[in-house]
Protein backbone atom coordinates (compact mmCIF):
# COMPACT_ATOMS: atom_id res chain seq x y z
CA UNK A 1 0.00 0.00 0.00
CA UNK A 2 1.34 3.37 -0.79
CA UNK A 3 1.04 6.31 1.58
CA UNK A 4 2.24 10.20 1.66
CA UNK A 5 3.91 11.07 5.25
CA UNK A 6 4.95 13.78 5.82
CA UNK A 7 8.37 14.21 7.40
CA UNK A 8 10.53 16.58 9.18
CA UNK A 9 13.48 17.42 6.66
CA UNK A 10 16.21 17.06 9.47
CA UNK A 11 15.02 12.96 10.06
CA UNK A 12 14.33 12.51 6.76
CA UNK A 13 18.29 13.65 6.07
CA UNK A 14 18.93 11.15 8.79
CA UNK A 15 16.66 8.46 7.65
CA UNK A 16 18.15 8.43 4.23
CA UNK A 17 21.59 8.12 5.45
CA UNK A 18 20.75 5.46 8.23
CA UNK A 19 18.85 3.14 5.02
CA UNK A 20 21.85 3.89 3.37
CA UNK A 21 24.41 2.77 5.69
CA UNK A 22 22.48 -0.51 6.42
CA UNK A 23 21.55 -1.02 2.44
CA UNK A 24 18.04 -1.30 2.97
CA UNK A 25 14.96 1.14 2.09
CA UNK A 26 13.33 3.79 3.66
CA UNK A 27 10.20 2.09 3.13
CA UNK A 28 11.66 -1.06 5.27
CA UNK A 29 13.30 0.79 7.88
CA UNK A 30 10.27 3.15 8.51
CA UNK A 31 7.57 0.12 8.35
CA UNK A 32 10.32 -1.66 11.06
CA UNK A 33 10.20 1.18 13.23
CA UNK A 34 6.24 1.64 12.98
CA UNK A 35 6.09 -2.45 13.80
CA UNK A 36 8.45 -1.77 16.58
CA UNK A 37 5.90 1.02 18.13
CA UNK A 38 3.32 -1.36 17.22
CA UNK A 39 4.13 -4.21 19.04
CA UNK A 40 5.04 -2.71 22.09
CA UNK A 41 3.37 -2.75 25.27
CA UNK A 42 2.84 0.48 26.78
CA UNK A 43 3.13 0.56 30.93
CA UNK A 44 -0.38 1.24 32.39
CA UNK A 45 -0.29 4.65 34.04
CA UNK A 46 -0.53 4.13 37.69
CA UNK A 47 -4.30 4.34 39.04
CA UNK A 48 -5.21 7.45 40.29
CA UNK A 49 -5.21 7.92 44.11
CA UNK A 50 -8.14 7.66 45.95
CA UNK A 51 -9.92 11.13 46.97
CA UNK A 52 -9.25 11.70 50.70
CA UNK A 53 -11.96 12.73 52.93
CA UNK A 54 -12.29 14.90 56.00
CA UNK A 55 -14.71 13.17 58.01
CA UNK A 56 -13.31 15.00 61.86
CA UNK A 57 -12.85 13.06 64.67
CA UNK A 58 -14.01 9.44 65.58
CA UNK A 59 -16.89 9.70 67.90
CA UNK A 60 -16.44 6.29 69.25
CA UNK A 61 -13.27 4.25 69.94
CA UNK A 62 -13.90 0.94 67.54
CA UNK A 63 -11.87 -1.34 69.80
CA UNK A 64 -14.19 -0.42 72.40
CA UNK A 65 -17.02 -2.51 72.08
CA UNK A 66 -19.38 -1.66 73.88
CA UNK A 67 -18.69 2.09 73.72
CA UNK A 68 -19.17 0.73 70.10
CA UNK A 69 -22.76 -1.03 70.34
CA UNK A 70 -23.73 2.04 71.95
CA UNK A 71 -22.76 4.56 69.15
CA UNK A 72 -24.62 2.00 66.42
CA UNK A 73 -27.99 1.45 69.17
CA UNK A 74 -28.11 5.67 69.00
CA UNK A 75 -27.21 5.90 73.02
Amino acid sequence: MKTTLEIDVQVMVRLEAEAARQGRTISALVEAALRLLLDSKPEAPPPPEPPKARMGRPRVDVADRDALYDAMEGI
